[in-house]
């Protein structure tokens, strides 16, 4: 990996959370392939949807992802699907991430390369979102994602939201996915003492940025069953702006208000670990600690 000129980090996912035999064939196409390397690949039973988070060079990384996508929309049936976390397609979303020696526009032009050719293969209908998004009411996902993969039918026929690529009609059972470009991204999850939904959402309402909430936070309601608890479900849109302390300290603010406790928090996948150094460094009260104070970063560079 160390020889690679240009790395492209891809974070697909899928609507496949329980069936470990779909799991891996969906994963598959990441092993054992020249100039990819599959970093982690985590899923979540109550969600119901697979996170796998993947580098490579960016035209073979863009190979495994189209064979990825074809695989999981011959396997993942959303006719059947259910699950806590809202999804439109049986691959949901896959975002690019420009990580060294690339740009965000290559990691547009990836994007938009990876939308037309799944369009034409797999029949599948692709919104461009993000930073490749086609109009400004495309930008953000969970606009694109509304009514999920039930609403999807009728929603595709209108011309505003008709596809980038592929055609202007829900797949019978793939549905639709989004692709485009971001910054990096930390999917953290902070688990509540209560079985309450209506808490976790209404905290979630409160933390999030579109509620008045912070900047670079998109938050929901989570019901996990096998633990008889709730979760406020996170991502971190840019974690250099928005730290991790600043999201758990203020759930647990808004949790105070209903005699609730924080009972733990979870990263999803990877993270970089500027965001955690930030977070460390607000807990321990460190002053003027850097990445260069990091042994395994001084090791790597």
């Amino acid at each position: 990996m160390s020889n690679w000129s240009k790395i492209m980090e891809c974070v697909p996912n899928f609507s496949e959370g329980r069936d470990r035999d779909k799991i891996e064939k969906i994963v598959s196409p990441f092993r054992g392939k020249e100039g990819v390397k599959l970093l982690d690949y985590s899923n979540d039973e109550d969600h119901n949807r697979l996170v796998v988070t993947t580098v490579g060079e960016p035209e073979a990384l863009k190979n495994a992802v189209i064979e990825a996508i074809g695989i999981a929309t011959e396997l993942i049936d959303l006719t059947k699907h259910e699950g806590q976390h809202p999804r439109m397609g049986a691959v949901d979303v896959v975002p690019f991430i420009p990580i060294r020696g690339c740009t965000m526009e290559e990691a547009v032009n990836l994007s938009k390369e990876v939308g037309e050719e799944v369009g034409k293969r797999y029949d599948l209908p692709v919104f461009l979102y993000e930073k490749s998004a086609s109009a400004p009411h495309r930008e953000n996902l969970a606009a694109i994602r509304k009514g999920e993969f039930e609403g999807m039918e009728e929603k595709i026929k209108q011309p505003e939201w008709k596809p980038d690529f592929g055609p202007a009609k829900r797949h019978a059972t793939a549905g639709a996915v989004a692709i485009g470009a971001r910054m990096p991204l930390v999917a953290y999850n902070v688990n509540l003492g209560t079985d309450k939904l209506e808490i976790a959402s209404d905290i979630a309402k409160k933390i999030r940025f579109i509620g008045g909430g912070l900047r670079y936070c998109k938050a929901m309601g989570v019901e996990l069953t096998d633990r008889g608890i709730v979760q406020v479900s996170i991502n971190m849109t840019d974690y250099t702006k928005t730290a991790l302390y600043r999201a758990f300290e203020l759930v647990r603010i808004e949790a105070r208000r209903y005699g609730v406790p924080v009972v733990g928090s979870e990263i999803v996948g990877l993270v970089p670990m500027e965001a955690l150094i930030d977070t460390v460094s607000y807990y321990l009260g460190l002053e003027n600690f850097s990445m260069q104070q990091v042994l395994e970063a001084r090791i790597m560079e």
